[in-house]
């Protein structure tokens, strides 16, 4: 009040010192408020300080010990991972986050192993066959409804090209034809000729197998075969075959499920595929072209008929996630989440390689889930700062499918609306500090935006995917948060090496892929933890920023899953 009474009797006396009380008031809130996001932002700052590589590096070691055994899906190494992760979330204050009363959310998996395959194709002559085609160096397939067997008899075949069904690009493979009780052959990939089609040379979802047998399913074949070309995999047939021809897991169905329609799903090789097309008398090259015309209509191909024979057995195991929340100060917002994923299982005990025969997945991905309980420590110690609430949803079963987080999608702890975004770490930069970062999902949605921010103030380029065409935004447990509409990040170790000696990114790049689903994924002599401490400091700004927003985060409009969103955010108004 000094200020004031000076201020005011400086003043013509036909001035009112009310207004200048009031003005002053104003100013001075103003200084408060000022000096308290001042010291908000000094919270912030030093909490992310507390964020570092010793401490990043005291969880991967434990996580990573051959104690753990390779922290397999539904093993003891699992268990132990489940009770280091309660422990430590609980040691830093963390809540839980699976219905107030628990860290674990628990869920049955089907293991599924095929055996006795056959896939014939014959003409219309009865008695007749054309080809006779061969399990795992011709084609790899499974039955789709967790059923014992597939008996499917001289079914027809129809070519759906890219069977997309998008009305958005106003593009339908499908045009009304009725595939009901058939077998449909699919295109991989989507189309890629035009830039402001399909996101050009970005893969989108359009173009994952998962999206191709769903449709499939929804338009009622019987079953679905994708035709696989290594040019628009980004593998070869070696991945494809390997991969399902061995134990694969899914979330076991309730037993009030509906019945899935597709009796089986299917790869067959290309060359398989030319050879089908020319015996229904079609020219391969030119059916496969005509997919890239939105005018495509599907093609009968006539004359031809299909039998599939399958039986498998399975195996029922349970997988857990860990799930544990700091909620949010601000009760209006605290009902609403920001949620890490992370995902803590990786391979187990496979066949020794040297008399190693522990895949112990420090890379992949100890370093993600030390890197999510680190931030919650940090998100911890700053709790009043934060408005929104945050959860920590670290997943198992992620290497047999990201059934983890499929699982907590489609059984959410948090309603999906409630979420405003997620950040999702699966391997870290563990080889030293770059100036720059990666995100896959960069431009896609505003989360990205916030962490672009918080690079770009610590003077550090952002790039997007440097192989959008690979579709590594549909790899990790992020995607199935982006199918449920939350706005989800997956950032990445950047590439360009401070400090380091000449050579040193080529090193880096072939002992990742050495070590990548090996049992040679340990801490090794290279490993500089001075990046993953920089980029996980700069996730835990930029999510604080989403948490203290007054807005939830948004997709890009026009993205895939903005439809999603919004729907979602329009059901849970209502």
């Amino acid at each position: 009040m000094y200020v004031i009474k000076n201020v005011c009797d400086s003043l013509p006396s036909t001035f009112n010192p009310k207004t200048v009380i009031r003005s002053s008031i104003l100013v001075f809130s103003l200084v408060l408020l000022s000096c308290s996001m001042m010291g908000d932002e000094k919270e912030v700052n030093d909490a992310a300080k507390d964020i570092t590589k010793e401490e990043l590096m005291d969880h991967i070691a434990v996580l990573s010990s051959d104690e753990f055994q390779g922290r397999g899906t539904g093993t003891e190494g699992e268990q132990m991972s489940v009770d280091y992760l309660v422990s430590a979330l609980q040691d830093l204050g963390a809540e839980p986050g699976v219905g107030d009363t628990s860290f674990v959310q628990s869920f049955p998996l089907l293991g599924q192993t095929t055996y006795d395959h056959s896939m014939k194709v014959r003409s219309g002559v009865v008695g007749s066959s054309l080809m006779d085609l061969s399990f795992y160096d011709d084609f790899v397939a499974w039955p789709s409804n967790q059923g014992l067997s597939v008996d499917v008899k001289n079914a027809e075949l129809v070519y759906v090209g890219y069977g997309i069904q998008a009305p958005e690009y106003d593009w339908d493979d499908y045009k009304d034809v009725d595939v009901e009780g058939k077998i449909v052959v699919i295109k991989n990939n989507d189309p890629e000729y035009d830039e402001n089609l399909f996101g050009g040379r970005a893969r989108l979802y359009y173009g994952r197998y998962t999206y191709k047998y769903e449709k499939a399913k929804e338009m009622g074949a019987i079953g679905a075969i994708i035709i696989h070309t290594t040019p628009t995999a980004g593998y070869g047939w070696s991945v494809v075959s390997n991969s399902w021809s061995r134990e694969r897991f899914y979330v076991k169905a309730p037993a009030d499920a509906p019945a899935n329609p597709t009796l089986f799903n299917a790869w067959i090789t290309f060359d398989r595929a030319v050879e089908l097309f020319k015996a229904a008398g079609q020219d391969a090259e030119a059916l496969l072209d005509a997919a890239d015309d939105p005018n495509f209509q599907p093609v009968a191909l006539n004359g031809l008929r299909m039998s599939v024979g399958l039986r498998s057995t399975y195996r029922e195991i349970f997988a857990q996630n860990v799930v544990a929340t700091i909620p949010g100060s601000d009760p209006n917002l605290a009902d609403e989440h920001l949620v890490l994923t992370a995902h803590f299982d990786h391979l187990g005990v496979t066949q020794p390689i040297d008399g190693d025969a522990i895949n112990n997945g420090a890379e992949d991905n100890a370093a993600g889930v030390s890197a999510v309980l680190e931030m919650m420590e940090s998100f911890k110690s700053i709790q009043p700062v934060i408005r929104r609430s945050v959860t920590a949803v670290i997943v198992s079963a992620e290497e047999v499918g990201l059934l983890g987080s499929e699982f907590w999608a489609q059984n959410p702890t948090v309603p999906p609306a409630k979420v405003t975004a997620n950040i999702n770490l699966d391997g870290m930069n563990v080889y030293g500090p770059t100036n720059d970062l990666v995100i896959i999902g960069l431009g896609r949605n505003s989360m990205a935006d916030l962490v672009v921010q918080e690079a770009t103030m610590a003077g550090r380029p952002v790039y997007p995917d440097q192989a959008p065409e690979n579709g590594i935004f549909y790899r990790s447990d992020h995607f199935n948060m982006a199918k449920v509409g939350i706005p989800a990040i997956f950032p990445n170790p950047g590439r360009e090496f401070l400090g380091k000696p000449a050579g040193y990114l080529e090193l880096v790049d072939s002992l990742s892929a050495a070590n990548y689903h090996s049992v040679n994924d340990e801490v090794n002599e290279y490993w500089d933890l001075t990046g993953a401490e920089q980029d996980t400091r700069i996730f835990f700004k930029a999510a604080v920023k989403a948490l203290n927003s007054d807005a939830l985060q948004t997709w890009t409009p026009g993205d895939e899953f903005e439809a999603t969103r919004l729907k979602s955010l329009e059901s849970n108004n209502e």
